[in-house]
């Protein structure tokens, strides 16, 4: 069947079941390998993209029930090159190791950040808390999602 997805601002046409796992129809179809699978149960986070701004586990959404939505991976928070904020803080504060965890993270934080600029530390754990890390111990990528609210801060 035919289904239409609009991804990362672009129209994707692609022939996929609609009780299909979106995360499937993102890697396999639209070939944005960017979000990963960690459990496919929807208790890590690994797979999170947002569907019209809000962090979903993809490998709970069927690709039909996206359609209609704005969908956003992970491969549209850089523009080129260029890392975004969160991105950069992550990469150059070690919140980054295996690499499984950290497309979701940095797609959660983003949604987290844009609808609550400053948190605390306290809330930041809050807010991620349905993403798994299992090699940094969130230490690092609590330092790193501060340390954007702070640089943010000091900018405005």
């Amino acid at each position: 069947m035919k289904l239409v997805l609009d991804v990362n601002g672009q129209r994707h046409e692609v022939d996929a079941s609609p009780m299909a796992r979106l995360l499937d129809v993102l890697r396999e179809q639209v070939r944005l390998t960017g979000t990963k699978e960690g459990c496919g149960e929807g208790e890590c986070g690994a797979c999170s993209v947002l569907i019209d701004g809000r962090p979903v586990n993809s490998c709970l959404v069927a690709a039909g029930q996206a359609q209609g939505c704005q969908i956003r991976t992970v491969e549209d928070l850089a523009q080129g090159d260029a890392l975004t904020d969160i991105q950069h803080a992550l990469v150059e504060l070690g919140g980054t190791q295996c690499g499984i965890c950290t497309p979701g993270i940095a797609v959660t934080a983003t949604a987290v950040l844009e609808e609550e600029p400053a948190p605390s530390r306290e809330r930041i754990r809050a807010l991620l808390a349905g993403n798994l890390c299992r090699c940094t111990g969130y230490q690092r990528i609590v330092d790193a999602i501060e340390r954007v609210v702070e640089e943010r801060r000091a900018r405005s």
